[in-house]
C-alpha cells in the first residue's frame, strides 16, 4: 500500500504520497500538535527549528513592510510543508509564517527533516516538486494582485484556503483577508457582496461558506486553475 490511498483526506497530502516504509520511518520522528489562531510558526531572521505537515490547519506565509503593513505571499494547507526554508539558509529574512486557521499539524524537527532529505530517495524528490509548485504559487499570487480585479483574486484566494483545509466552510474576518490580499476592508465588503450576490457564497459574521464551487471557480481569474494544476502535478507527475 502506498501513496494517497495508504490515507483518508485527513492526513497531510505531503505525507500521504510517500511510499509507506518511508512514510513509517519519518512518522516516528513526528509529533501531531495544535496550531492555535495566529501561532507565528517562524519568524524573520530566526533559526527554523520545526517544519509542519498541516492536516487541518492553514498556514499563511506573509511578507511585512517598513510601515507595518503585511501580505500573504502565499499559504500552505494539507497541500504541503510549512518552513521550507529550513532546508535552504535555515531562516528567513524576508517572511515569516503564522497560524491563518487553527487546526493540527504533524510536526518534525530540521534534523529529522534533513536526514531524510540527504537520503536522497522519494522524500527528497517529493519534496522538491512541492518547493516548484509553492513558488508557482507565490509568483502566480504576485502576477494576481497586480492585476486582477478584487473580486477575482477573493475568489482565487478563498478556494486556495478550501483547498488547503479541503472544507467549503471556514472562519475568516473581512479585516485579514484585506491584510491577506492586499486591499482596503471596505473592498473586501464589496466584493463579497458581489460573490454574494451571484449565489456563489455567503458570508456572514467572519463565517464563510462556498455555495457553489465550480461557479467561484469560472468567476476566478485563471491564476487559481493554474496553481491547482501545478499541485496535481506534484502528486501525479505522470500524469502531464
Amino acid at each position: 500500500m502506498s501513496n494517497a490511498q495508504a490515507f483518508n483526506t485527513s492526513e497531510n497530502f505531503l505525507l500521504a504520497a510517500l511510499p509507506t516504509e518511508d512514510y513509517q520511518r519519518l512518522q516516528q520522528y513526528m509529533e501531531l500538535v495544535d496550531l492555535p489562531l495566529r501561532q507565528t510558526i517562524y519568524d524573520l531572521g530566526e533559526p527554523i527549528t520545526h517544519v509542519y505537515f498541516p492536516r487541518g490547519a492553514v498556514v499563511s506565509l506573509v511578507i511585512t513592510m517598513e510601515d507595518g503593513s503585511i501580505m500573504e505571499a502565499g499559504m500552505v494547507g494539507r497541500e504541503g510543508m510549512a518552513g521550507l526554508p529550513a532546508l535552504l539558509s535555515g531562516k528567513t529574512k524576508a517572511h515569516h509564517g503564522f497560524v491563518q486557521i487553527a487546526g493540527q499539524a504533524w510536526r518534525l524537527s530540521v534534523t529529522a527533516l534533513k536526514a531524510e532529505f540527504d537520503r536522497g530517495d522519494s522524500f527528497q524528490k517529493l519534496v522538491l516538486r512541492y518547493f516548484q509548485a509553492l513558488f508557482t504559487q507565490v509568483a502566480q499570487t504576485g502576477v494576481c494582485n497586480r492585476f486582477h480585479t478584487t473580486e477575482e483574486r477573493l475568489a482565487r484566494w478563498l478556494l486556495l484556503v478550501s483547498d488547503c483545509v479541503q472544507a467549503d466552510e471556514f472562519n475568516l474576518t473581512q479585516e485579514f483577508i484585506a491584510q491577506m490580499i492586499g486591499v482596503r476592508r471596505a473592498g473586501v465588503t464589496v466584493a463579497a457582496i458581489t460573490l454574494n450576490q451571484a449565489g456563489l457564497l455567503r458570508y456572514t459574521r467572519g463565517h464563510i461558506k462556498i455555495i457553489d464551487r465550480s461557479g467561484l471557480e469560472a468567476f476566478s481569474c485563471e491564476c487559481y486553475q493554474m496553481v491547482r494544476d501545478e499541485f496535481a502535478w506534484l502528486y501525479n507527475p505522470s500524469a502531464t
